[in-house]
C-alpha cells in the first residue's frame, strides 16, 4: 500500500528541468550586415547596462537648467508638477508593479515548498476512522542551462524599460509645464500690447469720426477704421480665451483643479529672460542618453533573450521531485517516524508532438527580434531628426528675432521723427497715432518671437533628454 502511495506522491511532485541534448545556437536569427553592425556597435558601447530608478526624481529633469530662466515662480510650478502630476504617479506605480514581476519570476529559480493540513473522516464497514495528514512537498528546478534565468533577465529588461518610461514622463511633464507657463507669459504680453492697440484704434476711429463730420475724411475710411477697431477687440478676446485654456492646462499639469487658475501668478513678461547658452551644433552621441533610445536598446536585448528561451523550450526536460507525508489517527503522534512516508524521484520528458507550437513560437520570437532591430534603427534616426529639428528652430528663430529687432529699431526711429513732425505742426494727430499703431504691431511681433525662442529652448531640452547635455 505504501509503495502505491509513494508512486502516486512522486508522480504529483514532477518538476520540469531542461536538459539540452543539442547545442544551443546563437539566440539571434541571421541578420543583414547593417543589422549585425548595429548590434555590434550597441554591444561595444554597453555590454550590460542596468537601469535603476533614481531616489531623487529631480535628477531626471535637470532642475539646474530651469534656473536659466531666472524665474522662481516657474521653478515652483515644475516642483509642484513633479510632486502632484497624475501621469507621473502612474509612471512610478508602473515601475513598482514591474519590480514585483521581477521578484515573482526570480522565485522560479528558487526551491518551492508546499505544505497543508488534511483532516479526514472515513468509514469502512464497521470501522470508523478519523485521521490527520500533513503533506510536505519540495520542488527545485536546477537551471543548469539558464532558461529560467533568461526569463528573469527578460522580465528585468521590461522593468528597466518602465524606469526609462518614468524618466521620459518626468522630462515630458517638466517640458509641458515650462511651455505652458512661458506661453501664458507670452499671452500676457500679447494681451497687454493688444489692449494698447485697441485703445489706439478707438482713438483713431473717434478722430476720423469727427473729421468725417467736418468733411475731411471720407465715410469709406471711417468704416475701415471702425472695422479695424472691432477686429482688434475680437483678437483681444481670442487672446484672453487662449490664455485661460493654457491656465487650465497648467493647473492639470501641476495636479490642481482648473477652477483655481485665479491663484496662478507668473512673472512679468518684461522680466522673463533666458541666460543659458545653447550650442549651434551638437554631437550625435547625445541621443544615446535619451530614454526612448535606451528603451529601444533594452527591448532589443529582451527580444534576443526571448529567442534563446524559445530555443531552449524545444529541448527535453527532466522532472525531479521529493516530499514527505505524515498521517496518523492521533494529532499528537503525527510527526512520529512511523507516521511518515517520504521519497524522491524523477523522470525524463521530451516534447514529441505539439502541433508545431514550439517551432512556431521560435519563428515568432525571431520575427519579434527583427522588429526590435528595425525599431532600434528607427529610434536612432528619429532621435537625430528631433535634435536637428530643434537646433534648426533655435538658430533660425534667433536669426529671425535679430532681424525683427533691427526692424524695431528702425520703426522706433521713424516714430521719433514722426513725433518731431507732429510737434512742429507738419502732420496731424491722426498721422501720429497711425504711426504709433505701426510701432506697437512691430513691438508685439518682436515680443512674440522672443518667447518663441524660449519655447525652442525647451524643445531642445526635451529633444536632448539628458541632464548632462542640456547645459
Amino acid at each position: 500500500m505504501r509503495r502505491l502511495i509513494t508512486l502516486a506522491l512522486l508522480s504529483s511532485l514532477a518538476v520540469s528541468y531542461t536538459l539540452p541534448v543539442m547545442a544551443i545556437q546563437d539566440a539571434v536569427p541571421k541578420e543583414s550586415a547593417q543589422q549585425a553592425q548595429t548590434v555590434k556597435i550597441k554591444k561595444e558601447k554597453k555590454k550590460e547596462t542596468k537601469v535603476t530608478p533614481s531616489q531623487n526624481k529631480y535628477e531626471y529633469i535637470n532642475m539646474e537648467w530651469w534656473k536659466s530662466f531666472n524665474d522662481p515662480i516657474l521653478e515652483g510650478y515644475i516642483i509642484r508638477a513633479l510632486e502632484n502630476n497624475k501621469d507621473l504617479k502612474i509612471a512610478s506605480l508602473s515601475v513598482d508593479e514591474f519590480y514585483q514581476s521581477v521578484l515573482a519570476q526570480r522565485a522560479n529559480e528558487m526551491p518551492s515548498v508546499y505544505t497543508g493540513f488534511l483532516p479526514a473522516y472515513a468509514k469502512t464497514g464497521r470501522n470508523t476512522n478519523f485521521t490527520f495528514a500533513l503533506p510536505l512537498i519540495m520542488s527545485y528546478e536546477i537551471d543548469l542551462w539558464g532558461k529560467n534565468h533568461n526569463k528573469t533577465t527578460a522580465v528585468r529588461k521590461m522593468y528597466e524599460t518602465t524606469i526609462l518610461d518614468e524618466q521620459s514622463a518626468y522630462i515630458s511633464v517638466a517640458a509641458a509645464v515650462g511651455s505652458a507657463y512661458i506661453n501664458i507669459v507670452k499671452l500676457d504680453s500679447m494681451i497687454d500690447m493688444q489692449e494698447n492697440i485697441v485703445n489706439l484704434r478707438k482713438d483713431i476711429f473717434e478722430i476720423m469720426d469727427i473729421s468725417n463730420k467736418e468733411g475731411i475724411v471720407s465715410t469709406s475710411d471711417l468704416v475701415k477704421a471702425n472695422q479695424s477697431y472691432m477686429l482688434g477687440v475680437t483678437e483681444l478676446t481670442d487672446l484672453k480665451k487662449a490664455r485661460t485654456k493654457l491656465l487650465h492646462a497648467l493647473a492639470v499639469l501641476v495636479g490642481d483643479s482648473p477652477n483655481n487658475i485665479e491663484e496662478y501668478s507668473r512673472i512679468s513678461y518684461k522680466d522673463l529672460t533666458y541666460s543659458g547658452d545653447l550650442p549651434v551644433t551638437v554631437s550625435s552621441d547625445v541621443i544615446m542618453n535619451r530614454p526612448d533610445y535606451l528603451k529601444a536598446e533594452k527591448m532589443l536585448e529582451k527580444a534576443g533573450l526571448d529567442v534563446r528561451i524559445a530555443r531552449k523550450e524545444m529541448c527535453p526536460s527532466i522532472t525531479l521531485g521529493g516530499g514527505a507525508f505524515f498521517n496518523n489517527k492521533e494529532i499528537g503522534s503525527l510527526f512520529n517516524t512511523s507516521s511518515m512516508l517520504w521519497g524522491v524521484g524523477g523522470g525524463l520528458i521530451q516534447p514529441a508532438f505539439m502541433g508545431g507550437k514550439l517551432r512556431a513560437n521560435l519563428k515568432a520570437k525571431k520575427i519579434a527580434y527583427e522588429k526590435a532591430v528595425k525599431n532600434y534603427e528607427k529610434v536612432n534616426l528619429t532621435s537625430m531628426q528631433e535634435v536637428n529639428d530643434t537646433l534648426v528652430s533655435v538658430n533660425m528663430d534667433r536669426e529671425k528675432l535679430s532681424k525683427q529687432q533691427e526692424v524695431q529699431r528702425l520703426e522706433m526711429r521713424d516714430f521719433t521723427l514722426t513725433q518731431e513732425k507732429y510737434k512742429e505742426g507738419i502732420i496731424s494727430q491722426l498721422d501720429l497715432k497711425q504711426k504709433q499703431e505701426n510701432l506697437l504691431n512691430v513691438n508685439r511681433m518682436v515680443s512674440a518671437s522672443n518667447f518663441d525662442c524660449m519655447i525652442d529652448y525647451i524643445s531642445y531640452y526635451k529633444a536632448i533628454a539628458a541632464a548632462k547635455n542640456v547645459m
